[in-house]
């Protein structure tokens, strides 16, 4: 059986992948260049996510959509375990939400103009000012049940397991006073793992929405501690 799914993936699904990925890049720069940007920056890419994980018949499991609120804006925060992490929740979070990117990906051909034209926003860490404007773009963005997702371990893990958190979409949940969103994946790291180099494997895969964490309110101590509360939920699921 795996024989053939191998089959499967490399004449079937890889030709469909590669065509799904230019025609939502394309659509999604077309779209909101004609001024579309909420509808077009969201629904090809949510289209894409949800094709590519059907394509690939990986079955998938979605819990805690009751968590959270259509009209509120968030901060959601994922483990990453693999590339599928991405699929997973374009796919299946059902909110209208913008990614927060490194700088660097705004470069990567056909995706990065695509990113840019749909509003993701790209972390620009080289100065002060650089990340003001960071924050206002954000700002800007956030409106109107908008939100924001983010992978705040920064890359891929190795192993499966999560590593410590990187501050910036805490720090940005605390200047804007959103609520935080812990989001858990697995299986993602079995489907496709950061060092692997061939066909996708077939595992199960599920998206855990948590409860909302709450502003504390402004300042150091409070980013702090909804940052290590978003880590131990998203912990928690993953045990």
């Amino acid at each position: 059986m795996k024989f053939l799914y191998y089959l499967y993936q490399l004449f079937i699904a890889l030709p469909l992948m590669l065509v799904s990925t230019i025609l939502t890049a394309f659509v999604t720069s077309l779209g909101c260049l004609l001024g579309g940007g909420h509808f077009f920056g969201y629904y090809p890419a949510k289209v894409w996510g949800w094709f590519t994980i059907r394509l690939l018949l990986l079955p998938i499991k979605v819990r805690g959509h009751e968590n959270i609120d259509k009209k509120t804006s968030y901060v959601f925060v994922a483990n990453h375990q693999g590339a599928f992490d991405i699929f997973i929740i374009l796919g299946f979070l059902g909110r209208n939400f913008k990614w927060m990117l490194k700088a660097s990906l705004r470069h990567a051909p056909l995706i990065g103009r695509a990113c840019y034209d749909a509003g993701y926003i790209f972390v620009d860490k080289s100065g002060p000012k650089a990340i003001k404007q960071t924050i206002d773009r954000a700002r800007n963005i956030l409106q109107g049940g908008t939100s924001l997702v983010v992978f705040p371990e920064g890359s891929r893990s190795w192993d499966g397991r999560m590593i410590a958190f990187k501050k910036g979409a805490f720090q940005l949940a605390d200047q804007l006073q959103m609520p935080v969103v812990p989001l858990t994946i697995t299986g993602s790291f079995d489907v496709y793992p950061r060092t692997h180099k061939g066909f996708v494997n077939f595992h199960p895969l599920t998206l855990t929405i948590h409860k909302p964490i709450p502003p504390k309110g402004e300042g150091p101590e409070n980013m702090k501690a909804t940052m290590d509360e978003a880590y131990d939920v998203i912990q928690k699921g993953l045990n």
